[in-house]
């Protein structure tokens, strides 16, 4: 194996490291129809995806946002154990950039409390730190302020580090932040979408990934 091409990697963590789309889709769809009898297609919810629930419900209903939140986080956390689904590789993934010396990390828009409790129920929680979540910055993806935050506190710069995500406000937030982007084609952006963002590179199997990043 050669030297890894960059010697830290974040990643992002929702549809990138474990599958939650399903979960998510779910979560949001109940919440709008819990708090504002609304119906939600898979495809709206899906394309929300990569924001801050905050960012998502102000949008669209401002004066019950917090509600929308609450709905969405108390069935979210019920629901993660039986919903949540791993990208076969992934482990060996992580044991391998660990191995090579890589220095990983996790930024995530989702809230502390929920992203440690995602990694735990994936088995990944000793494999790969939740270095940034949704409290740690005031900005949000596609602004670059949490992966920044993420390189500072892993002792990373921008210039020998790269982020991995599957949204298109992941390969924004790594071109703002000086990163190399990388995008990941089987979360929840579609390929085309992810493509039109123009990331230094798209993978479309954990495989590939593994030999872009140790090579």
């Amino acid at each position: 194996m050669s030297e890894p091409r960059w010697p830290f990697v974040v990643f992002d963590l929702d549809g990138t490291v474990v599958n939650t789309i399903p979960l998510i889709i779910a979560s949001y769809e109940h919440a709008m129809w819990d708090v504002l009898g609304e119906r939600t297609s898979p495809e709206e919810a899906r394309s929300w995806i990569g924001q801050t629930l905050y960012a998502t419900f102000h949008a669209r209903r401002p004066s019950r946002a917090q509600e929308l939140i609450d709905s969405y986080v108390t069935w979210n956390a019920a629901h993660l154990p039986e919903l949540l689904e791993e990208f076969p590789g992934t482990p060996e993934l992580l044991d391998a950039l660990t191995a090579a010396g890589v220095v990983t990390g996790v930024a995530t828009s989702k809230r502390r409390v929920s992203a440690e409790n995602t990694l735990r129920y994936a088995g990944l929680e000793g494999r790969l730190p939740v270095t940034v979540a949704m409290e740690d910055t005031d900005l949000h993806k596609p602004r670059p302020e949490p992966l920044l935050v993420a390189l500072e506190r892993l002792g990373g710069s921008a210039a020998v580090a790269a982020y991995v995500g599957d949204a298109v406000v992941d390969v924004q937030a790594a071109k703002a932040a000086g990163m190399t982007a990388v995008a990941v084609s089987w979360g929840a952006a579609p390929r085309e979408a992810l493509e039109a963002a123009a990331p230094d590179h798209i993978v479309d199997t954990v495989a590939e990934l593994e030999e872009l990043l140790l090579g």
